[in-house]
């Protein structure tokens, strides 16, 4: 990412800032659910549909980032990301419909359905210097 700070385009660098502000938002309310006991009592309440929102709200705008950096770059820039998303967007598709047909199947231990977009991005990565060097 700092690469395409300093070297790359204006797309990639207002790519670069719409990461950002999405995702400092994003890690802040993960960490302080999971180090604090702040959201504790809203959870199974209407309030806790609330804090779900807020939460995908950063993860919505990430997706929004990605496909603005493949609108406004150019052809080769979007053609690669494009081809590394459906790529990710695949591998991570199905890996949670395996992991889920092991849930049911397999007693395998149950992994919460939030993962998949870490996941995605994890797909994305591994694939990417794969998809750079393709034709």
């Amino acid at each position: 990412m700092w690469s395409t700070w300093s070297n790359g385009t204006p797309a990639g660098r207002r790519y670069v800032i719409r990461t950002w502000a999405f995702m400092v938002p994003y890690v802040l309310v993960c960490v302080s659910m999971m180090v604090t006991d702040a959201f504790d009592e809203i959870i199974g309440k209407p309030a806790g549909w609330v804090l779900a929102a807020a939460v995908s709200a950063p993860i919505i705008g990430q997706i929004w980032a990605t496909l603005s950096l493949m609108r406004e770059s150019d052809e080769f820039v979007r053609a690669v990301t494009a081809k590394q998303f459906i790529i990710a967007a695949g591998m991570a598709l199905a890996l949670a419909t395996f992991w889920g047909f092991a849930e049911t199947f397999a007693a395998a231990p149950h992994i919460p359905a939030w993962l998949i977009y870490p996941l995605f991005w994890a797909c994305f990565g591994v694939i990417a210097p794969f998809v750079k060097a393709s034709n």
